[in-house]
């Protein structure tokens, strides 16, 4: 059995709530990358901490990526990549994020400090049960913690530094590399896979601690536009076509058998998220996902069907349907380099610490560099109840996770 890497856990800590006080909330509604200014914040603090820690390649480049390398010990071993996102999702504010540490967990439910309203139940996170003793970070209520994922940059940058700290360890050359704009689907845009140069990668941007994801959702979206025609409502009659009404229908229309408050485990969803518009014109967006990438094909001519059928049925109606593909499963392209998994799994064994393959219904950056063609599984990072105010974070999952991204390097030095 190997031993357990030592991390420093009161640094690992530190890191952490210096890294989550950062706003770095993703913004769809613009075009520019990264699409906050808190990204390149932190991306430059990142930056700051490489270079002192002796990391070689530190850089920023202009799309606000961090790249850095930390170079191997061992001839001839083939280079790997860690990843994290500096982004958070926009679902719940980053702003004035105050992070509330609660060492020695005594189980139960915790209230948090800044809303009365908001409370992690047990009933709602069974998992606290098994967290007794252990040390957890939560938010105030009124802002999400970022753990996703300022958990999985954390844990890299505690990793990079304990290599460096430990010059004895063998292991091969480390790119490591933090995007932006992951929560918004924009993750890998801008990376160039040649300099990345590696032959597999790691997300750190999973739950809890011991999962290895090795499949995710396929994506992709649909834009539908509803057109109708508007005039003054005094004189609309047999005139005004209500775009609204339209809207309306189409959405009554989508199966209710398919959409994500419905569904679990390996059931896909069709998912109307944004609705704007008015009379004249109603702009709808929709998530496809599932896990068979042919049934996205499936499910939007689903929804091309219906749009059909309410312009059939209102007259004066027209609908227009935009496809954008997103991501796909991870699973269609790990095959590529079966070791990427089977170190992960073996690294977990030699620790003597379980672990377990698994699907998550949502995608990461894994997904879309393993789509380019490098394979990357995603592993846990020790974070839970991720986007929303009870957002919360395990140290010592997280301590875990450095110790079991450690081994992994170490077993790919060996190859």
């Amino acid at each position: 059995m190997a031993e357990l890497a030592n991390l420093n856990r009161k640094r690992l800590l530190e890191r952490f709530l210096r890294y989550v006080r950062v706003n770095t909330t993703a913004n769809a509604e613009t075009d520019e990358y990264p699409s906050s200014a808190g990204q390149w914040e932190l991306g430059k603090m990142l930056l700051a901490e490489l270079i002192e820690l002796g990391a070689e390649d530190a850089h920023v480049d202009q799309f606000g990526l961090v790249w850095a390398m930390i170079p191997g010990n061992v001839e001839g071993a083939p280079t790997i990549a860690w990843n994290a996102h500096l982004d958070t999702s926009p679902e719940t504010t980053g702003e004035n994020v105050k992070p509330q540490v609660i060492e020695s967990y005594a189980g139960g439910d915790i209230a948090l400090p800044g809303d009365d309203s908001q409370v992690i139940t047990v009933a709602e996170c069974p998992e606290l049960d098994d967290l007794i003793g252990k040390t957890l970070i939560t938010t105030d209520g009124t802002t999400l913690l970022g753990g996703d994922d300022k958990a999985g940059i954390a844990i890299i940058m505690e990793s990079a530094q304990y290599l460096v700290e430990n010059p004895q360890i063998e292991h091969g050359p480390i790119r490591i590399l933090f995007t932006c704009d992951e929560e918004i689907g924009r993750g890998v845009k801008h990376v160039d896979m040649e300099k990345v140069g590696a032959v597999a990668a790691y997300t750190l941007d999973g739950g809890g601690a011991g999962d290895i994801d090795v499949e995710t959702f396929s994506a992709d979206g649909l834009t539908v536009k509803v057109k109708g025609v508007n005039i003054h409502p005094s004189i609309a009659k047999d005139r005004m076509v209500n775009a609204l009404r339209g809207a309306g229908a189409f959405l009554e229309r989508l199966p209710q058998d398919q959409a994500p408050e419905t569904t679990e485990d390996r059931v896909g969803f069709i998912h109307p998220y944004v609705l704007e518009g008015g009379v004249a014109e109603v702009s709808i967006k929709i998530l496809l996902r599932d896990f068979d990438s042919d049934q996205l094909q499936v499910k939007a001519d689903l929804v091309r069907e219906i749009a059909a059928q309410v312009e059939q049925d209102y007259p004066g109606i027209t609908i227009v349907v935009d496809h954008q593909r997103q991501y796909r499963n991870m699973a269609d392209g790990l095959p590529k380099e079966p070791r990427a998994v089977e170190f992960a799994k073996l690294a977990h064994e030699e620790l003597d610490l379980e672990y377990r393959l698994s699907s998550i219904r949502g995608g990461t950056d894994g997904s879309m560099l393993t789509e380019k063609g490098l394979p990357t599984p995603n592993l846990s990072s020790g974070q839970h109840t991720q986007h929303s105010p009870l957002e919360w974070a395990c140290l010592d999952e997280m301590l875990q996770q450095g110790q079991v991204l450690l081994q992994t390097a170490v077993i790919w030095g060996r190859v």
